[in-house]
């Protein structure tokens, strides 16, 4: 296994950028929440490479090791839960492990998997990132006396949206079973949260609702009127 953070030349991280000399492996479907998380690694000095589900992320885990690890809850393929558990025990540990999910009350399952804490979504403050990554790393990796909370809210790119909206348009177009439907639900109502797309996160619930195929119908409705209003721009 390749260390990256052994192999690059030593960074003293600093008030402007806290995180310089880390790398992240954000472990996120949602291309929406991915961006937000590029652009604050960016902001704050930290490399970041992405993997879509835990199959990825495995992969990536036998190549190198990061310094931070940040695993999202609801994933296509498995539950961040199993990776985190996977994480906990690896010798060495990874340096921080850090649960994200929309649920305030995952934190729980996701501090008995071994997650250092969770990063509530949507993540949207540069300085609430900044705090809980540097709350877990040793003091020989943070900056150099006082630095200045960031007051900056980050705003990912739209056309993130729009790949997470078509995501979920092709796979409701494609499957209905019960889990797709349930995954479909939480991942939608996340990245709409995150997008501040009211409508059509209370819609979401109506995928797993008594009725699936209305609630179907009304997302998809919504989901093809945002697509083609973001195309006709």
């Amino acid at each position: 296994m390749t260390d990256l953070d052994s192999l690059a030349r030593p960074r003293t991280p600093n008030a402007q950028r806290p995180l310089l000399g880390m790398t992240v492996l954000a472990v996120e479907d949602s291309r929406f929440a991915s961006e937000a998380l590029r652009l604050m690694c960016l902001r704050s000095g930290a490399r970041i490479r992405r993997a879509d589900c835990l199959t990825s992320a495995r992969r990536h885990l036998q190549v190198y090791r990061p310094s931070v690890v940040i695993v999202d809850l609801g994933l296509p393929d498995g539950r961040g839960e199993d990776l985190i558990a996977e994480l906990a025990r690896a010798l060495p540990r990874v340096g921080v492990i850090l649960a994200t999910s929309g649920d305030a009350g995952a934190e729980a399952r996701a501090r008995m998997a071994g997650a250092d804490g969770l990063l509530l979504k949507p993540v949207a403050s540069l300085g609430i990132f900044q705090q809980e990554v540097l709350r877990h790393v040793p003091a020989d990796r943070r900056p150099l006396g006082p630095y200045a909370v960031q007051a900056e809210v980050i705003h990912p790119d739209p056309l993130a949206y729009r790949d997470d909206l078509d995501h979920v348009q092709n796979l409701l177009s494609h499957d209905r079973t019960p889990d797709i439907l349930s995954y479909a639900a939480q991942f939608l109502a996340s990245v709409a949260r995150a997008a501040e797309d009211t409508s059509l996160a209370e819609a979401a619930a109506g995928l797993t609702g008594h009725c699936p195929e209305a609630g179907i119908a009304r997302v998809m409705g919504l989901i093809t009127a945002r697509l083609a209003a973001q195309a006709a721009l």
